[in-house]
């Protein structure tokens, strides 16, 4: 592949390296460094002078410094004359501050769109948005992929037959209806009302899950207070066997020891999207990898092909 760059922050350097494994291009060197009063630098070490950058970082604890780190590799390619930059951020966290539920609050996620766009990038690569409308924050076009299909070809290994597919809540129904047609399963819902950013309440779930094989299916998973509420209305209903499957596994807190420790929960699936310490890592713990399906859609952006083809079949184990 010619005329292509791909440089990665430090926020998870072993997801753009095995990206770049699938391209078969190297992964260009970055250089973050600090300065005595504490600001950021950054130097890309490869020529971007009219190739295509891409960018991989995906914005995770401590979020603001990799935010920061992303704005400059942003600025230092667009100083170093690069043709196009596409920002591939496999974890967009701003996408939870999506809207104005409380006054006087800020809308986060569109300004940091608003922050990535003025420091050069000219296009966003994302995975699994927290809301559809996080997308229409970008002036820019936002390939949007979701992780659906890697989840489905791990769950075909098992019965499917007597499967419901659950979202915690009503928000997340579409994607986990779209998952559970993907599997050939039921789907079903939980009633949620958010108090807190960790306190929530789940007053029912909406379908049948009573004897029947549960995968709880939620875009991401922080401090597990949703799921583990959730957990509590299945039981109260009779499941057979519960699995637990997200895109993004940030597991902040001690989320996954708890999860882990839920004796009925016997698995827990997650992507790459994000690093999840080798230290944490449970026998219950399932890590697929995204970065074929982030190479991929690189590849196409790169060559002016269709992104969303990718969509049009669902891949198989």
């Amino acid at each position: 592949m010619r005329d292509i760059s791909v440089f990665s922050g430090s926020a998870h350097p072993e997801l753009a390296a095995e990206v770049c494994a699938h391209l078969g291009v190297p992964l260009s060197p970055t250089r973050v460094s600090r300065f005595a009063n504490d600001c950021l630098e950054v130097q890309l070490q490869a020529n971007c002078r009219e190739r295509d950058v891409f960018l991989i970082q995906p914005l995770v604890k401590p979020v603001q410094e990799h935010l920061v780190e992303l704005l400059l590799m942003c600025d230092a390619a667009r100083g170093a004359s690069a043709g196009r930059i596409t920002v591939v951020m496999p974890h967009y966290s701003y996408a939870r501050s999506d809207k104005k539920d409380a006054p006087r609050i800020s809308l986060g996620g569109r300004l940091v769109a608003d922050l990535l766009v003025a420091a050069g990038a000219s296009r966003v690569l994302a995975m699994t948005l927290h809301a559809p409308q996080v997308h229409g924050f970008f002036s820019v076009p936002v390939d949007h992929l979701h992780a659906l299909r890697e989840l489905a070809a791990h769950f075909r290994r098992y019965d499917l037959s007597r499967t419901t597919v659950v979202s915690p809540d009503l928000g997340n129904a579409k994607e986990a209806a779209a998952f559970a047609r993907l599997i050939g399963a039921q789907v079903a819902a939980g009633a949620k009302q958010r108090f807190a950013d960790d306190r929530v309440s789940i007053s029912s779930v909406i379908g049948e899950v009573t004897d029947r094989d549960v995968i709880v299916l939620d875009d991401e998973i922080a401090k597990g207070s949703t799921v583990i509420e959730l957990l509590e209305r299945l039981r109260e209903l009779g499941p057979r066997s519960i699995r637990i499957a997200c895109t993004h596994g940030l597991f902040a807190a001690g989320a996954l020891k708890r999860l882990s420790e839920q004796d009925d929960v016997l698995e827990i699936v997650c992507t790459n999207t994000v690093p999840v310490p080798a230290a944490e890592h449970t026998d219950k713990l399932r890590v697929l990898s995204i970065a074929p399906a982030l190479a991929e859609a690189v590849r196409r952006i790169h060559n002016g092909e269709s992104v969303s083809a990718l969509f049009d079949a669902p891949r198989d184990a």
